[in-house]
């Protein structure tokens, strides 16, 4: 086996809580923004794309240097050992990013990237004419930061928050893999009651219960890595072995999702049940100022509308003070409500105990914690 230079992707502000994802499968890391870079073996890039739940895809760094001219960019990329990842027949097509860097034009530096590695691979496996690429497919990304070069292959394929559950969503579905990082920020433990009043199509419920249970969030789909030569079967089916003796299927949990389209409730359920956990969380249709609850100790986790549009910002605003009033009536539970309305604590009518800044997409929000007392310990 082999150690590659990793790099697990994810969106701005949640890079502490993949670092800490890492941390837990043993692996040593450091962060940067948008990325936690560590090293790892065969097995590490398996382990890594079925349970990183907050990181957007696991990528290996092939090669860095500094570049300011084409033939830089030309001959540092040649002398790099493609051989040694890519098969004779591998296909190869070349992705592009450049910011603030001399070498601007991006379909230049693609063009010139894919030259040195067939000129490269031509060598190696000494074709004369040209590489059929008809074999497994190898994604790699040049990208140009202030004229520093970094060429990496991606290991994952589709997003990491493709979990295969998601047969239907609304119009703008939280990400699988920022649901994950609002739990995992929470104080919710898999023994507290957890709702979510504006569950959508129930990712916040869905990932609750995979957290709540171990259960792999990649447990269910394939990795475009699988397909490579020297990423053996039995190394995906080590690291899936351990992934399922690591699931607590017995745990019971408490975890509920409502949403006032009742069109959301039925694809909410769909999900679920596609997940395997349709019979672990309940959804309903309701609106979230009539939830009540007479159990203590429960955490509500909440991705409201945002009042984007302009016709809707009256309607978001006069909701937002009604779960203020009821809410507050559940003086034992934590409530934490992402949002990108800068008046939100003034209208829900209480100040937060903690604000966190989030990227939910493009849209700079922020989670507003309001925490309860601790529950007794039992």
């Amino acid at each position: 086996m082999g150690t590659y230079n990793l790099i697990a992707t994810t969106a701005m502000g949640i890079e502490a809580i993949a670092a800490n994802e890492v941390k837990k499968l043993g692996l040593d890391c450091t962060v940067e923004n948008g990325k936690v870079m560590f090293k790892g073996d065969e097995l590490a890039i398996a382990r890594t794309n079925l349970w990183l739940r907050t990181a957007d895809r696991v990528k290996i760094v092939v090669g860095e240097f500094p570049a300011s001219t084409f033939d830089e960019l030309f001959e540092n990329t040649k002398s790099i050992r493609w051989e040694n990842f890519l098969p004779v027949d591998a296909e190869f097509p070349v992705q592009g990013k450049s910011v603030k860097s001399t070498l601007y034009s991006v379909p230049d530096c693609q063009a010139i990237v894919k030259k040195a590695i067939v000129e490269r691979l031509k060598k190696a496996y000494n074709q004369a004419t040209w590489l059929a690429e008809t074999g497994p497919l190898f994604k790699i990304e040049v990208s140009l930061l202030k004229d520093k070069v970094t060429l990496t292959i991606d290991t994952s394929g589709a997003g990491l928050h493709k979990r295969g559950y998601r047969i239907d969503q609304g119009e703008a579905p939280l990400k699988e893999t920022l649901a994950a990082a609002l739990i995992q920020v929470t104080n919710w433990h898999p023994n507290r009651i957890l709702h979510d009043p504006f569950c959508g199509s129930g990712t916040i419920p869905i990932e609750a219960a995979l957290i709540g249970q171990n259960i792999a969030p990649g447990f269910n789909r394939d990795f475009l890595s699988e397909t490579w030569p020297w990423m053996s079967e039995d190394i995906w089916n080590k690291a899936r072995e351990e992934a399922e003796d690591l699931a607590n299927y017995d745990q019971s949990l408490e975890i509920s999702g409502a949403d006032i389209d009742h069109r959301m409730v039925e694809i909410s359920n769909n999900n679920a049940f596609e997940a395997g956990l349709g019979d672990l969380v309940t959804f309903k249709q309701m609106r979230a100022s009539d939830f009540t609850s007479k159990k203590d100790f429960g955490v509500i986790i909440g991705n409201p509308p945002y009042g984007e549009r302009i016709g809707d910002k009256k309607e978001v605003e006069h909701m937002y003070r009604e779960i203020g009033k009821v809410f507050q009536n559940l003086d034992t539970w934590s409530v934490y409500i992402l949002t990108s309305h800068p008046e939100f604590e003034k209208l829900y009518g209480k100040q937060a105990t903690k604000k966190r800044k989030l990227f939910n997409g493009f849209i700079r929000t922020d989670l507003y914690q309001f925490w309860g007392p601790r529950p007794p310990r039992v």
